[in-house]
């Protein structure tokens, strides 16, 4: 034995060594393996948790439009067309217009004229207020709602998961309620100098137009959307903000150091209104709710082909104000902003809170 130990020892050891280093490169494989496995399951539980979650703020988004659509927007545009209704109404004027017809006598050729003037130009202020004030409330609401729900998600996540930290602040319901009846403030506060800025866009654009002048769909059109820019380049840039929220927030970021939940949500919005992403978004929504009002008017006649002299047309003119400020249920003009593949992109993005350029 000892002779055959002295002649193979040496394969022996290289025997062994090769065994041994096997079982070592097997448990060094087989731990590998294990431990793709915990990753591989490790991340098919990760993405079924996004999946999850993704699914969930789908879900949370689509409830949150619908509120905007059946309980916040109602009531501020029943508000809106009330407030609309009761300054800018023509009543008077055409009252005077019918007696002065009647009774040749009451009203002076140069009376008359002048009242033709300003009913020319109370009609399509009334027109183009109607289609702003409709479509900034419109998407208003909707940034309000969006911020406001992408809040209400995070810390009920937070909530459920156990990680709200001590000091973080929730929202609570009477912040919510006044954060949005905030969506009220261009009619109950900002409404007299926006009628005064429009009507000054509108007498700027009018000035040279006669009741005699025929206006077509593309005169119509040209003439709105003239009234439109000359009023959105009044004033300073994202003017339009001051509008829609109160000036004394601009002081709240540097001026406190703590601000309250309510006033982080409106310091939130009044970013989101005062970035060009919403401008543009302003824009083209004003342009699409136009094209809209142009196609009612040609569809149900109120606008013939071949056009009007502008003192038949003012009537018509007055007439299209209140259907867009209905109910939006049935208000075609909000329908219209919401279907605007950009405007759908833009609030998604801004629920998830990511950038919008």
């Amino acid at each position: 034995m000892w002779e055959f130990w002295g002649r193979h020892k040496r394969k022996v050891y290289v025997s062994v060594g090769l065994c041994g280093g096997g079982y070592v490169l097997y448990k060094f494989y087989d731990a590998y393996k294990n431990r793709i496995s915990q990753l591989e399951r490790q991340l098919a539980d990760e993405q079924e948790n996004d999946e999850l979650l993704k699914a969930q703020m789908q879900m949370h988004f689509g409830n949150i439009q619908r509120i905007a659509d059946t309980m916040t927007l109602p009531h501020t545009m029943l508000y809106l067309s009330s407030r609309v209704a009761e300054e800018l109404d023509l009543l008077h004027l055409t009252d005077k217009l019918m007696r002065g017809k009647d009774q040749s006598n009451t009203l002076t050729p140069a009376e008359k004229l002048e009242l033709w003037d300003r009913l020319k130009i109370l009609s399509f202020t009334r027109l183009v207020l109607s289609i702003w004030a409709m479509t900034a409330i419109s998407l208003y609401i909707r940034i309000q709602v969006n911020i406001l729900g992408r809040h209400l998600y995070i810390d009920t996540a937070r909530d459920l998961g156990g990680f709200q930290p001590e000091d973080s602040d929730l929202i609570e319901r009477s912040d919510e309620q006044q954060f949005l009846a905030s969506a009220d403030f261009l009619s109950s506060q900002r409404m007299p100098i926006l009628i005064s800025n429009m009507q000054a866009a509108a007498t700027q654009v009018l000035r040279g137009k006669q009741l005699r002048d025929i206006f077509n769909s593309s005169v119509l059109d040209e003439t709105i959307m003239q009234i439109l820019n000359t009023f959105m380049s009044m004033g300073s840039p994202y003017h339009w903000v001051d509008y829609l929220m109160p000036e004394d927030l601009k002081s709240l970021q540097t001026s406190t150091p703590h601000i309250t939940k309510l006033d982080q949500l409106m310091l939130e919005t009044r970013a989101v209104l005062s970035s060009s992403e919403f401008g543009n978004i302003l824009e083209m929504s004003l342009r699409n709710v136009v094209d809209g009002v142009m196609e009612d008017m040609k569809g149900n006649d109120s606008l013939p082909a071949g056009g009007l002299p502008l003192a038949k047309l003012l009537p018509r003119v007055a007439q299209i104000s209140p259907l867009l400020l209905e109910e939006p249920s049935r208000n075609k003009f909000t329908q219209i902003i919401q279907n605007i593949p950009q405007v759908e992109v833009f609030f998604t993005l801004l629920y998830t809170n990511m950038s919008t350029s």
